[in-house]
């Protein structure tokens, strides 16, 4: 049962997938005219870690039905790199894929040159933080600890963005006693094209001072908003991006079911959190949960929800899956009748989740 997953260091750095020796070079030596750091992946498996993370991606046209047929999530920032041909694969293949351009060599080397460089001179994907939160069973308390990270983080002011990433939930507005809140739900946001503001987006969801939430919805669906059980990853990419772009720090409330989009979470946030509860069945259905989130990155760690009825310590559950251990969240008697009356968790100020939540904002904003 046990597994071990190491935590890749932060990088900034361009992220390039080709097989081809000779495209290689010749982008390695475009990478190095730019002043840009360039990470390879020879193969999807070593690309589908960095794919997220990376503030622009590289694609060789030998690797572009791979990856099509690998199904990385679509996002912003990736260009289909090959060389002048007769070959009309990777025109084909660039709008499934999400690619924003394709660049033929040698004619587009020195647009590719300023393209690099940009990425050089800083990232662009904005300074926003992205914190995620997972559930190792359901019922865990996920959404809880996530929407009392959102309340706790704009208790210390800093601008927050909740993203409800469940669409078979109840509702991030739900929980934090929203319901009533005009503004922008996930179907409307589905259906948008091209690129999103990040003013605008902020200014069109329900929000109360620092908080802002991007919920999914409860509503019967129809033909002009439909309610799916999945949401679309470049939606999910814009809203990521829109939301590290326009504020201090994005929480996302991940459901347990991971779909496309829920693999672009994993893949750029900046720390996952597993929650647990102290109990041996939620430990073994952790650990599968562990598997699935490892094809797609490789740091995680462990909050442990007691009670723990069979007395199983939370240092003795993050050794048995293999994971570092965020913390403890003590029960908080009161705290469920509080969400039945429409108190946001973390509201009170003193509680266990409020105490653990503001240590964890520190650690991810530090």
């Amino acid at each position: 049962m046990s597994r071990q997953i190491a935590a890749p260091p932060a990088s900034a750095r361009i992220l390039l997938v080709t097989a081809d020796a000779d495209l290689l070079d010749d982008l390695l030596r475009l990478g190095s005219a730019a002043g840009a750091e360039v990470e390879v992946a020879h193969d999807l498996s070593a690309a589908r870690l960095r794919y997220g993370p990376a503030p622009l991606v590289l694609i060789g046209g030998d690797m572009v039905p791979g990856c099509l047929r690998a199904r990385l999530p679509r996002r912003s920032g990736v260009i289909v790199v090959c060389r002048d041909s007769e070959d009309t694969r990777p025109w084909d293949y660039a709008q499934p894929l999400g690619a924003e351009h394709v660049a033929l060599l040698p004619d587009a080397e020195s647009w590719l040159v300023e393209r690099l460089a940009g990425i050089g001179r800083g990232p662009a994907r904005g300074s926003g933080r992205v914190l995620a939160v997972l559930g190792g069973r359901g019922g865990a308390g996920a959404s809880v600890l996530a929407a009392g990270l959102a309340v706790t983080a704009c208790r210390t002011r800093l601008r927050t963005l909740l993203v409800d990433a469940d669409p078979l939930g109840g509702g991030a507005d739900l929980l934090l006693g929203w319901e009533e809140l005009r503004g922008l739900r996930w179907p409307q946001l589905a259906r948008a094209s091209g690129p999103v503001d990040p003013a605008a987006f902020v200014d069109a969801l329900p929000s109360r001072g620092d908080l802002v939430v991007l919920s999914c919805a409860r509503d019967i669906p129809d033909e002009d908003c439909p309610v799916s059980p999945e949401l679309p990853p470049d939606a999910m990419a814009a809203a990521l991006d829109a939301g590290r772009r326009g504020r201090d720090l994005v929480v996302v409330d991940l459901p347990r079911r991971l779909d496309d989009a829920a693999a672009v979470v994993l893949q750029s946030a900046d720390r996952v959190l597993l929650v647990v509860p102290a109990e041996l069945r939620a430990a073994a259905a952790a650990a599968r949960v562990v598997d699935v989130v490892s094809a797609y990155r490789r740091e995680l760690s462990v909050v442990v929800r007691g009670p723990a009825p069979g007395r199983l310590g939370p240092g003795d559950l993050a050794q048995a899956l293999g994971l570092p251990l965020a913390g403890m969240l003590a029960p908080e008697p009161r705290l469920a009748a509080a969400l039945e009356r429409g108190q946001a968790p973390g509201s009170a100020p003193r509680g266990p989740l409020a105490t653990l939540c503001g240590r964890l904002i520190g650690e991810v904003m530090a």
